[in-house]
């Protein structure tokens, strides 16, 4: 009978403690973005050539975000551009974005982002996401990556 009087507790305090969010609690992070400029398709491989739009949403309800960096690489590891001059403040559910445009090949397949944002105090940390695109004759394709946190602060 004890025994079934802790665990009723037990359970009763896991359905009063709300369950751990995926989203992180953090004051910035370096976030590297998967891009594709292109895909190889069909038997020989060729090139489809993509859009690339990088998506950064500031999904804290309070709070803003500055983004500091956004550096575009090409899949040799190589700066191909830097997006900002200056940091860019993203205020609450603001969202920001950097658009590649189809016919721009440098990136290649192995294209990426470095994103590297921060705020005052630990916020819920932004969606960062690439979103992909293609369409040729009456073909088309979309796909979207999510940014990785290389390293939180």
């Amino acid at each position: 009978m004890r025994c079934r009087i802790i665990a009723v507790l037990l359970f009763s305090l896991l359905l009063a403690v709300p369950a751990a969010a995926d989203q992180a609690i953090v004051e910035g992070q370096n976030v590297y973005v998967p891009a594709y400029s292109h895909i190889y398709q069909g038997p020989k491989g060729r090139p489809y050539q993509l859009a690339v739009m990088l998506s950064i949403r500031n999904v804290d309800l309070d709070t803003s975000i500055t983004v500091a960096v956004i550096d575009y690489y090409d899949d040799h590891g190589k700066k191909l551009h830097a997006f900002l001059d200056k940091p860019v403040t993203l205020g609450p559910l603001e969202t920001y974005e950097v658009n590649i445009p189809a016919n721009d090949k440098t990136g290649g397949s192995g294209a990426n982002f470095i994103v590297n944002w921060s705020a005052e105090k630990a916020v819920s940390a932004p969606i960062i996401q690439s979103v992909m695109i293609g369409t040729a004759s009456q073909q088309g394709i979309s796909f979207v990556c999510d940014g990785v946190p290389l390293e939180s602060h």
